[in-house]
This record gives C-alpha cells, structure tokens and sequence, in this order.
C-alpha cells in the first residue's frame, strides 16, 4: 500500500458520498464520481471505471433508495444495488483492495421486539430491502477485504431527506400527521462519515488484525431509538431554536393509514455492540447528531445572508 491511499468514492453527490469527501480530506487523494460520471448500473462501466482509477479504497456510497418507486423499477434497484457491488467486489479483490459498501436495516421484516443483531435472520418487505440484502450477499460470496456497514433512516444537510423533507413542509403547512408506530434510530451521513473513517484509517494501519479478523457485516447506526414522529418533533424543536421556524401542528398516524406502495418494518432498530467490540467505534446519540446537522443549516442560512 502506498503512503497515500487512492480512495474511490461512488455516489459523490448523495448525502453520504459528500460527507465521505469532507471526512477523508487529506486522507489520500480522492477520485469521487457520481451518475454523471459514471451509470453503475451498467456493469462495463463500473468495471471500467475501477480499473482505471486502480483505488486502495473504495467507498461505495452510490444506491438505488427510492423504496417506493423501487417497487416497479425492481432490475434497476438490482443492477445498483446488488449487481454493481459485486463487480466492485471483484474488482477490489483482483487488486487486493479494502472495499466499503453501506447497507440498510430495510433487510429485516421488522417483527423482533429487540434491536436486530449481524446474525439475525433476513427478511426484507420491499424490493428495496431484497436489493440491499442481494449487495451484502454478493459482497460476502466474492470475499477479500470488505466492510459492509448496516444503517437506518439517514439523512444530513445535503441530498433529499425525511428532515430537509419536514423543513419544507413546514414552510408550506400549518399541520402534519406524521407515522408514530415505526421505530428506528435517525442516522446522520455526518457521522456515517465519521465513524468510515474512523474505521478504515484503523483498519489500513494494522490496527485490528489481519483482513481475516475485521472482514465483514456490521451495524452502524447513530445511539438509540425513535419513531418518525417522535424524530419529527425533536426536528422541530430544534428548528424553531437554530433557524427561527415556526413549527407545525403535529399529529400521530398509524402506518394503517398511511399506505405505500412498499411496506415497511416496524422496528428497525439495529445494534452496534458488535461495531463497538471490534473497532472502539461509537456514533454520538440521534438527537445530538441532529443537532449537528440544525447547526450547519443554521450555518448556511447565515452565511447566504437568508432564511432556508
């Protein structure tokens, strides 16, 4: 390996893919591309575009997310979230290089009263979760030297997200009814980004073992739990305080009366003990986290000299 690492980075211009970038300034030299770049779901190019960058590191941020839509664009979620990771696999094999790809608690058919553990059972609802669960599968079936990190509900300052969704909202609306009986833990690509790098930079100097030790499947999720509605106020709370908004009348709704086309799990809440027990790795609680990413919207609305 060389002194300075040459870091991939797919999906540049996501939530994640642009904290991925801040996070792993200076770190090597970064080589970030994005669907204008390159289409990963054809496979030729992702091939191609591996090869001739030649990476020690790529982070694979690109996704198919849109869980509804999903639903009808079944080849398209596949050919990006289950075919293209495994030719990066492969592509990161053949040069012996570490491979990062981040997956979804939407793998789990929700049903556990407990937080879902690595070695829980799969059983995704949706087109989208099957996508995701297929991309850790392949990853897993090629081998070398992998981490694939599980994660929920994510959202940052950038990209489209349920709290930039919420934000929106509330400038148009007096009142929302927001769904109460689905749990999870708000993730921001702040500290996604964050712990990545916290992470790889351990893992290429040596510091946990050999690939054989730390290769594999782990959860990667910011500290306890939530519902979206519960997620919702604490946005709005916070809010009104970082950038003046007035907040909207909040009401709880059952996932009952919310249909979509794509069902989701009820408690998607994943645990990072096994993150923890491995790399010393733990990502601050969700309601810190979010106001981290109040606190660099709050920034940008001063520095535009306007309101968001």
């Amino acid at each position: 390996m060389t002194e300075q690492p040459c870091i991939l980075i797919a999906g540049a211009a996501g939530q994640v893919g642009v904290e991925l970038q801040r996070s792993f300034a200076g770190f090597g030299k970064i080589v970030a591309v994005d669907l204008e770049t390159v289409d990963l779901a054809n496979a030729d190019q992702t091939r191609a575009l591996v090869r001739r960058v030649q990476p020690n590191v790529i982070l694979n941020a690109a996704a198919y997310t849109a869980v509804d839509r999903a639903e009808s664009q079944r080849d398209l979620a596949m050919a990006i979230n289950a075919t293209a990771p495994r030719i990066l696999a492969e592509e990161a094999l053949r040069l012996d290089a570490l491979l990062v790809h981040y997956s979804t608690d939407y793998v789990f058919n929700g049903e556990k009263q407990q937080p879902w553990v690595e070695t829980d059972e799969p059983g995704p609802l949706n087109v989208y979760g099957e996508s995701k669960l297929a991309g850790e599968q392949a990853i897993q079936q090629v081998g070398g030297r992998f981490l694939i990190f599980r994660t929920s509900w994510v959202y940052g300052p950038h990209g489209n997200n349920f709290l930039l969704t919420m934000l929106r909202l509330a400038r148009e609306r007096d009142r929302l009814s927001i769904v109460d009986d689905q749990f999870g833990s708000p993730t921001t690509s702040i500290e996604l980004a964050r712990a990545t790098r916290a992470v790889t930079e351990g893992v290429l100097g040596g510091q946990f073992g050999t690939p054989q030790e730390w290769s594999g499947l782990y959860h990667m999720t910011c500290a306890d739990s939530t519902t979206w509605f519960g997620f919702a106020k604490a946005i709005f709370a916070g809010a009104e305080e970082r950038l003046k908004l007035k907040p909207p009348e909040l009401t709880p709704q059952a996932t009952k009366d919310y249909p979509t086309p794509a069902k989701r799990p009820r408690n998607s809440v994943l645990s990072n003990r096994k993150l923890l027990d491995r790399f010393g790795v733990r990502l601050a609680g969700w309601r810190a986290a979010l106001d981290d990413v109040l606190q660099v919207l709050s920034a940008q609305v001063l520095s535009s000299g306007g309101t968001k």
